[in-house]
């Protein structure tokens, strides 16, 4: 009998409120899975961990078809978005199910693609994590990660109020378990797990254009407010209603202001088993 304990569990700082699952919605396999897309191609068998609104997985499915494309989330909300969305696109390759990062029985194994987007910096022990990624590959698998880092996100003009939104969400993310720092450690991490690289890399997403400006700064406004986010934050004793209000406020005035710009940096890795 395996007695290896359990990771310590990690709460999941983002939520589900609708203006965290409309940011989630925007990511596509070019945006957010650009270093794995090369090494793809149709018949390959992926599973997607932590398929969240099953954007990324979906398109990832189109590309692979007829390979069968798996995607698992601890979210029952998750799987029945990312079931919707498989329904809708008429993508019969794809599945949903629901499960843990740290144990990827119910997708079942032999995948010659595991990936995972912006899940590592949730976890509580990301090595063990990629330690179940790449048990769920079979010969000559392929693990593909891809993590935000925040402390290296930038922007222009400076800003005090942002400022303090992002010292204020790192430390909600670390009180909660997980590591917001993740980008730039994860191919530590794998080689921690066992992991063979085969590629560590970074990428951006930038928001310039008054469009996306508008739509990033009111996401993130919305979250302060009305998403777990805020609300972890006031019962950690960490800010408060007032402050999270001047948060929003800042977010909102940044984004009209003219010359702004926005990057998130993200560590990009390829690994095998």
């Amino acid at each position: 009998m395996d007695t290896t304990p359990d990771p310590p569990a990690a709460t999941y700082s983002h939520g589900h409120h609708a203006s965290v699952l409309r940011s989630h919605r925007w990511r596509t396999a070019e945006n957010s899975a650009a270093h794995l897309l090369p090494h793809l191609r149709p018949g390959l068998r992926l599973l997607d961990v932590g398929s969240g609104a099953g954007t990324i997985t979906a398109d990832l499915a189109a590309l692979l078809a007829p390979g069968e494309v798996v995607g698992l989330d601890s979210a029952a909300a998750a799987v029945e978005a990312t079931t919707a969305l498989a329904a809708e696109r008429g993508l019969p390759n794809l599945r949903a199910v629901q499960g843990s990062a740290y144990d990827l029985a119910a997708a079942g194994g032999g995948f010659d693609v595991v990936h995972a987007h912006q899940v590592l910096q949730h976890l509580a022990d990301p090595v063990v994590a990629l330690r179940a990624m790449a048990a769920a590959c079979g010969p000559d698998g392929l693990v593909a990660v891809r993590d935000a880092d925040y402390a290296a996100m930038t922007w222009y003009p400076e800003d005090a109020g942002l400022s303090r939104w992002l010292e204020l969400y790192r430390a909600v993310a670390r009180a909660n378990g997980g590591e917001p720092v993740a980008g730039r450690r994860m191919a530590g991490w794998a080689r921690d797990a066992g992991l063979r690289t085969v590629s560590a890399s970074a990428s951006v997403w930038c928001f310039a254009t008054p469009e996306d400006l508008g739509w990033w700064s009111t996401t993130w406004a919305e979250r302060l407010t009305a998403s777990a986010f805020g609300r972890q934050g006031v019962e950690l004793g960490l800010t408060d209603a007032g402050e999270l209000d001047r948060l929003a406020a800042a977010w909102r005035a940044w984004g009209q202001r003219d010359g702004a710009w926005f990057a998130v940096l993200h560590g990009d890795l390829l690994a095998r088993p």
